[in-house]
Formats: structure tokens, sequence, C-alpha cells
């Protein structure tokens, strides 16, 4: 197949940020839509700016609609949805399973519940992939692409840190609730995302809107990530493209980002975490050194024109 053909490609909103860079491949993408817009059936929904490839698949209206590909990002899309929203021929089109974490259950023995040579299982880390038991389902790589949707540059006025999470009243241990909540009581931080004004006596400051993020981020003189088992977080490498330093767990993919007093600092020691989140609340100099250091490690490897040409490939590759 010709990179040049234009693919009509079947999907839904699981992650609104991921899904609009994903859209910045040149493609056709139809999301399932349905009236009450329901999770993953919300369409072009959200503040996003969705670009004019973008398009709502009526769930009523699916089976009688053309596609190219099938893309699923969703167990549930998967094991019930496609049995009862696409048509025999529909079910039978070229298929790619985006898996967006590490599995929840045990972290090395977990089977990939996608179990077919015809699909293409697509992790967002290495670490994904070698964590999880994909099985003879054909898998690839494709690791996070970034573009700012609005320019932003950091200042690190204030004197604190910032942590982006969702829901983190809700998801406790896994996204970091203890750990976040021992670390400020050392060190000044603020929570932005979902449910954080469930969080208002600790810092929660309420959702902030996707486009103005980038600008929110860059008043802070350092990102914290506090979770402990995830994939590697959008808002992280978002944080970094804008010239935070990062300082969090050394967990999963995040360790092959961060160096050190480099670009940022990781260890598994909350104390250690504080200590450098002090030194950058009293060096001024030295967070906009790592941050520039952050900001070039994400255009190095998560700029958004490799992104768009691994999964170029990888439509190429199962449509071809």
């Amino acid at each position: 197949m010709s990179r040049s053909k234009r693919l009509k490609i079947l999907t839904w909103h699981v992650h609104g940020n991921y899904l609009w860079y994903l859209t910045q491949v040149p493609h056709d993408f139809y999301l399932v839509t349905d009236a009450e817009r329901s999770t993953h059936h919300s369409g072009r929904s959200g503040t996003l700016p969705w670009g004019d490839n973008v398009f709502e698949a009526r769930v009523e209206q699916i089976r009688e609609m053309a596609f190219d590909v099938i893309l699923f990002q969703s167990r549930d899309a998967w094991t019930e949805e496609q049995y009862r929203l696409l048509s025999p021929a529909q079910q039978r089109l070229p298929r790619v399973y985006l898996e967006h974490d590490p599995p929840q259950e045990h972290p090395t023995n977990t089977r990939h519940w996608v179990q077919d040579r015809e699909v293409m299982l697509v992790h967002c880390t290495p670490f994904n992939a070698l964590m999880w038991d994909s099985g003879d389902t054909p898998t690839r790589v494709v690791e996070h692409g970034v573009k700012l949707m609005s320019p932003a540059s950091y200042s690190g006025e204030k004197a604190e840190g910032i942590v982006v999470v969702n829901n983190l009243q809700r998801r406790g241990r896994r996204l970091g609730l203890d750990v976040y909540r021992q670390v400020r009581q050392a060190v000044p931080l603020s929570l932005v995302g979902m449910g954080a004004l469930e969080l208002q006596d600790i810092g929660g400051l309420g959702e902030v809107e996707n486009h103005r993020l980038a600008e929110v981020m860059s008043q802070y003189r350092f990102f914290f990530n506090p979770i402990r088992y995830t994939s590697l977080g959008l808002s992280i490498i978002e944080a970094m493209m804008v010239g935070l330093p990062i300082v969090g767990l050394a967990t999963t993919e995040l360790v092959t980002v961060i160096c050190n007093g480099e670009n940022g600092y990781l260890d598994t020691r909350p104390e250690r975490l504080i200590e450098a989140m002090q030194r950058l609340l009293a060096d001024p100099k030295e967070a906009q050194e790592w941050g520039a250091a952050a900001r070039k490690t994400a255009l190095q490897r998560f700029g958004i024109e490799r992104f768009v040409d691994d999964w170029l490939d990888v439509f190429e590759t199962v449509a071809g």
C-alpha cells in the first residue's frame, strides 16, 4: 500500500490527549459516538482542537459505514462491542489494538486478552511490552509523541511543584496518593486533574483545560510524579516539552527518560525526592538548567514527527 492512500479508521475516544496526538497522522479517524456521549463513546468532545480529519460514527450507523482499519483501545471494545456494533465483514477488517497500560493484575504473568495472529498489538512503552504476556499476537512499540496545543515556555516563578493526576483520590495507592500526601508535608505542591477539588485541603486546584495545561505548568518550579505503577504519563512529557525538570519515583518506563542531576531526579525513597525538590526550590537557576535538558530529551525522543511516522508504519503494515 502506498502511503498516499488515505485510510478510514474507526476507533474509540479513550484517552483524549493521546487521541488528539494520534489524529495528527494524515488519515481519517471516525470516533464511536452514542446519544448520551457515554464513556468511550463521546466523539469529538471536550476542549481539544479536533482537526478536519476527525469525524463521529454514530453507533446505530456504524454497520452501514465503510472503514479500512478498526483500532481498538479498550478491553470492552475488543471483547464485547466489536460483536455488537460491527458487521461480520467489518470484524474481518485489518485490526489494531492499542494498549495504553501495563498489566493491572499480575505485573509479569498476565496474558493479554488479544490473542490473534491477524491483529497488531501496539504498546506505548517498551516497559509495557516487556511486562505483558502478548502470546503469539504480533506486537510493536510506538512510543508517545507530543505536540503542545498552545505555546508555553518555562518561567518557574512559583516556588512550588505541580502534580497532574486524574482522580487521585479514587485511584489511591497505585497512583501514589499516600506518596503525594507524605511529600506535601515537606514541600509545597499543587494538584491538577479530574477530581482534584476533592483534595482541596492538600493543594487540589481542580481540572485544567487541555489547551491551558502547558501554560499553567510553565509557572511551577518542577513537575512531580508520585505514581508507583502506570504507563509513561503524557503530562510528564508535556511538562518536559515546556521545560520543567521532572522529579518522580524510579519505576516503569520513566527510569529510561530521566537522568539524575541532568533533566530531573528519580528515586524509590520519598525522602530523597524531597531533598531534590528542596534543592530545586532553593536554586531556580539549577531548576532552569534541568528543565532545559528535559525539553531537549522530550524533543529528541517524543517528537510528534517520529510518532506520526511510527503510526503510518503500523497502518501500512496491517492494511497493506
